[in-house]
């Protein structure tokens, strides 16, 4: 009955039932192992190349003992929220340690990297702001500008002609730009320089999601702003734990007004449980070990380098990739699966991103390095690559 609340659920499933019996479905696949350089799914041994684990800090024994003493000293959770309860002093230590690393007077942690921005925009964005947001900016930016009272605008993917044509509309109009710093699918960097440019011609903040910057990004890992040289003129560097810091949470970075602000509005903050101790010691540990191992980078970029001219080398479109982010865009959806069903048959893990994740006609596989890769595994992933490529007339 189509007045069961339940119906589109019964017809969702009946769709997805019928798309796992013809081999297109490669979500929600059940890892049993570490998340490595390779992962073991139903007893077979896999090259992750899906991961956004950069730096191979998951694995890392110095973070896993951090996380264990946490346990130890604080339990497995704090039974409350930032506001109430939840605030111990490994937040407050972690908090110190995040605005010293990025050169910013102060930083709240949050739960999630979701929550981080969900929680931080919808503070911000009140009744009489404006949010500008590229159309490539990640999901929870969006939903955060949902949730916020103020109105959202979005201009074409790094295009700066019309991100300023948007701030030049309603000029009375406190307006906060809200970008990724590295794009989680296409692996390009936003034009931080020109963002700069305008947010200060039409009197401007910037809000910097760097997820997939931190550990990467910069001379000493802190991020896109760092590359860029444009640390100070980011007003808010917003970053979460579950990418290169090798565990889960989220923080924002900024002057202290801000930050007092965000803690004490931020929905997302005040109305959930605080981070749990082991994520925290974790985190602090992973910035610690980012801070003092250079070489980890490197390794990370070599690695970056061989696989992007790689997959260039046999044919594959790799888009604007700049990154350890390298999209293999295919276009067509059916051959985007087929792509990814030929190289699990040769056991390369990867996921497919189809529309409405992507523009449409642009289906890719996303395609990620780390640095603990070795150099015989990606070779390995490459050959699986020639293979699947040539069966599915991609190359």
């Amino acid at each position: 009955m189509k007045t069961d609340i339940f119906s589109k659920c019964f017809e969702f499933y009946h769709q997805l039932e019928t798309v796992k019996k013809t081999e297109k479905y490669f979500y929600f696949r059940t890892i049993s192992s570490i998340q490595g350089p390779e992962v073991n799914i139903n007893g077979r041994r896999f090259i992750m190349l899906g991961s956004n684990n950069y730096l191979g800090l998951t694995e890392d024994q110095r973070v896993k003992e951090a996380a264990i003493k946490a346990i130890k000293k604080y339990g497995t959770g704090c039974a409350g929220s930032r506001l109430l309860n939840g605030t111990i002093d490994l937040h407050e230590a972690l908090e110190a340690q995040i605005a010293e690393f990025f050169g910013k007077e102060a930083t709240v942690v949050f739960a999630t990297g979701m929550q981080t921005n969900l929680g931080c925009i919808q503070a911000l964005v009140t009744q009489d702001c404006v949010a500008i947001l590229d159309k490539f900016d990640h999901a929870s930016i969006i939903d955060g500008c949902r949730l916020a009272s103020g109105c959202f605008k979005r201009y074409p993917h790094n295009d700066m002609q019309s991100l300023e044509r948007l701030l030049q509309c309603e000029p009375e109009k406190p307006k906060l730009i809200i970008v990724d710093g590295v794009f989680s699918m296409e692996g390009d960097l936003t034009n931080l320089p020109a963002i700069v440019d305008l947010s200060r011609k039409y009197g401007a903040r910037i809000m910097l999601d760097d997820a997939h910057g931190i550990g990467v990004m910069g001379k000493n890992g802190r991020g896109t702003a760092e590359h860029f040289g444009l640390e100070q003129e980011t007003d808010i560097i917003m970053g979460t734990f579950s990418k290169s810091l090798a565990t889960i949470g989220g923080f924002i970075a900024a002057q202290k007004e801000v930050i007092e602000y965000v803690k004490h509005v931020g929905r997302a903050l005040l109305f959930s449980a605080s981070l749990a101790p082991p994520l925290a010691a974790a985190a602090s540990m992973a910035f610690k070990i980012i801070e003092t191992e250079p070489e980890r980078r490197k390794k990370l970029w070599d690695n970056t380098q061989f696989w992007l001219e790689g997959l260039k080398r046999l044919g594959f479109d790799t888009g604007y990739s700049t990154t350890p982010i390298v999209p293999v865009i295919i276009g067509d959806v059916d051959k985007t699966f087929e792509m990814c069903r030929y190289l699990e048959e040769n056991g390369v893990f990867v996921s497919p991103v189809v529309p409405p994740a992507v523009p449409p006609g642009r289906a890719l596989l996303r395609t990620s390095v780390m640095a603990t890769h070795s150099q015989k595994q990606l070779e390995k992933a490459l050959d699986a690559f020639n293979l699947a490529g040539r069966k599915a007339g991609i190359i």
